[in-house]
């Protein structure tokens, strides 16, 4: 998609500083890192969320995740890493991405970024029933 910020990035038409490349996939530090080091890992191939990755790209784009998750700590000295995307919502870039945040204990970071919640009673197995069904 040509009005794709990390498609293009993924093309070399735009700068970025990238740190893994393989025939399918690019990692680049964000541009507005949670804390410096973040990277972000695309597939090359214009892919929205992670529903729709090919299956051919699964193994490998966990693979690079873990990847960067090592380098993390063997290259910047971190504790460990924060590793999450999203899927539509909270999107920014419409095109499937893996943030790979380097962490120290003590940085601020807390956890999820959202309230959490608790179950009714009845209302666990519901939900568990739900998705089994749609799983099969």
């Amino acid at each position: 998609m040509t009005d794709c910020v990390f498609c293009s990035i993924a093309a070399g038409d735009l700068p970025a500083e990238v740190v893994l490349e393989t025939d399918d996939l690019v990692g680049f530090l964000d541009l507005r890192p949670v804390f410096k080091g973040h990277v972000l890992l695309v597939p090359r191939e214009h892919v929205v969320t992670l529903p729709d990755l090919p299956a051919a790209l699964r193994d490998p784009f966990l693979a690079a995740g873990q990847r960067l998750a090592t380098a993390m700590v063997e290259g910047l000295g971190a504790q460990g890493s924060f590793v999450a995307m999203n899927n539509t919502v909270s999107q920014s870039v419409p095109h499937l991405h893996l943030h790979v945040v380097p962490r120290t204990k003590g940085d601020g970071l807390r956890g999820f970024f959202w309230p959490r919640t608790k179950y009714a009673d009845g209302e666990a197995e519901e939900y568990a029933a739900r998705l089994r069904a749609v799983l099969g």
